[in-house]
């Protein structure tokens, strides 16, 4: 049977489509909320399992760079399979490995529980968004996408508030055991309403796998340590970036060597504007995502010295505008370009980043909050139409393959983004720091009227210990307002590939509406 002749499952009956949505969405929350859900754990996680600050850091390493690698293997395995059995093995697989990771008594064990924990989520996501578009009429499969695009963006704005309660009133162990219920009526509803899909024969390129694995593995190591390791400096960081160009290469080799046999991943899915544009798009918009969200917490705790349940309070509305902008996209998709629906999203965002820049030591709770709603509502806006271009222009058999590799870029992205943040608000600070300090000398008519406003008329200990406070904390400050506007010009950068974006054939086009033929 060729891939255009494997059967899709019909559009089910509202009532079972209600099920299954559920079912999926949870599956989709679960796992992207499992990303960031262990991140305030760490420090009690560090003290428990008698680990360094550098070595706990490998139980969110190793969840990272399995997840990435199974992930281009979505297609691949959704053909062997079949859909709804390849979900029920991936919510299984990952419901035991969180009961593991909640048992593990070392930190060799819960870092290989977390590697299986991420080989098992890889496909959830993909999976997820491909089950919602075949649920879905045609009419209403922008509205499916904005549905998914919710989990997807919920998980990240949750996990660290959800994960900074449990570890708070119960313990870190619950960060995975709160996965345990969730995943067994999951699993259930799974196995009721998920349609399946036809199975294929394939045979797997090992070669490929071996190389592209090589490639993302030791890229995501470098990513997720490269800031604590100082980068190049380090010479495991250098070895494993080299690493990983190899395995790029050598995939690059093998598979345009191959072409037109089956290969682990297609490069000819790259040909189409749309698909190539959009994952680089949703790439770009995982750093402006990401960085912000590892920045605003940093900032509201460290500097405004808010609680962490406040935090996370303060956090939350941004997910409610991301669904909201979500929800108008889901309801304009149909009528309006989505290309012009990506523009005002980025334009959105922009605003939202920039305003960020107005921050100081001294702001509100109103000034802290609308920028978030704003960039919120930008970000809701671009999920849904970005998924619509990225698969309109693409053949049938093409569709699994290429969810894979777009969320596997939207992964890497964000990865990406968390990188280049920390990395530029650590040397920002240190920059920033140096300048400051510069101006700190007897001479200075501003700093002889702020030690008279302090009520510090000589130098002394309490002096030096003030000076050196608010120093460190401008500096930090000066250097979060840097890390806002590099985030902001991201968004810019996004514009010029908007412009390039073909109009999808029939207006409101949805993600793998070509693919399924409709």
């Amino acid at each position: 049977m060729s891939p255009t002749d494997l059967p899709v499952p019909e559009n089910p009956a509202p009532t079972s489509r209600f099920l299954i949505t559920v079912a999926v969405m949870m599956a989709t929350v679960m796992q992207v909320i499992d990303i960031t859900i262990v991140n305030v754990a760490l420090p009690k996680m560090q003290g428990q399992l008698g680990a360094t600050s550098d070595q706990i850091t490998w139980v969110l390493t190793s969840y990272l760079v399995s997840s990435a690698i199974l992930m281009p293997l979505t297609g691949f395995l959704t053909d062997r399979l079949g859909q709804r059995r390849y979900f029920l093995i991936s919510i299984f697989g990952f419901l035991v490995t969180s009961g593991l990771c909640g048992m593990a008594t070392s930190l060799a064990e819960i870092v290989v529980f977390r590697l299986f924990q991420g080989m098992f989520g890889a496909a959830l996501s993909p999976l997820s968004q491909s089950v919602l578009v075949q649920t879905y009429p045609v009419e209403q499969r922008g509205r499916a996408m904005a549905i998914w695009g919710i989990g997807v963006m919920a998980g990240p704005i949750l996990g660290p508030t959800v994960g900074g309660y449990l570890t708070q009133v119960l313990s870190w162990r619950w960060d995975f055991y709160v996965n345990l219920p969730i995943g067994i009526l999951c699993l259930l509803l799974t196995a009721m309403v998920v349609p399946d899909t036809g199975r294929r024969p394939r045979r797997m390129d090992w070669t490929g796998l071996v190389t592209i694995a090589l490639a993302i593995g030791a890229l995501q190591i470098v990513l997720d340590r490269g800031n604590t390791d100082d980068w190049f400096a380090s010479n495991t960081i250098r070895l494993l970036t080299v690493l990983s160009g190899l395995g790029l290469v050598g995939f690059l080799w093998h598979s345009l060597r191959n072409r037109g046999r089956q290969t682990i991943f297609d490069l000819r899915l790259f040909r189409d504007q749309n698909f190539s544009s959009s994952c680089f798009l949703i790439a770009v918009m995982g750093l402006g995502m990401y960085g912000t969200l590892i920045l605003q917490p940093e900032l509201l705790e460290g500097l405004l010295n808010y609680p962490v349940l406040t935090t996370g309070l303060v956090m939350a509305p941004r997910g409610l505008a991301s669904m909201a902008g979500m929800f108008l996209v889901g309801r304009l998709i149909h009528r309006v370009d989505a290309r012009f629906l990506v523009f005002v999203g980025v334009v959105l965002s922009a605003i939202g980043t920039f305003a960020l820049d107005w921050y100081n030591l001294h702001i509100n709770l109103f000034w802290v909050l609308w920028p978030i709603l704003v960039q919120g509502v930008g970000m809701g806006m671009l999920f849904v139409p970005l998924a619509t271009i990225a698969y309109s222009t693409l053949p049938p058999r093409e569709s699994a393959e290429a969810a894979g590799m777009y969320n596997l870029l939207r992964t890497i992205g964000s990865s990406i983004g968390i990188s280049i943040v920390s990395t530029l608000l650590t040397n920002e600070t240190q920059v920033n720091w140096n300048t400051l300090g510069g101006h700190i000398n007897r001479f200075n008519p501003a700093l002889q009227s702020w030690l008279h406003h302090s009520g510090l008329l000589r130098v002394n200990r309490p002096f030096a210990a003030l000076l050196d406070l608010n120093l460190e904390r401008h500096a930090s400050m000066l250097a979060f307002l840097d890390c806002f506007r590099f985030i902001g010009w991201s968004f810019i950068v996004m514009i010029p590939l908007i412009l390039i974006v073909k109009k999808p054939a029939r207006a409101g086009a949805s993600p793998v509406h070509a693919a399924l033929g409709d």
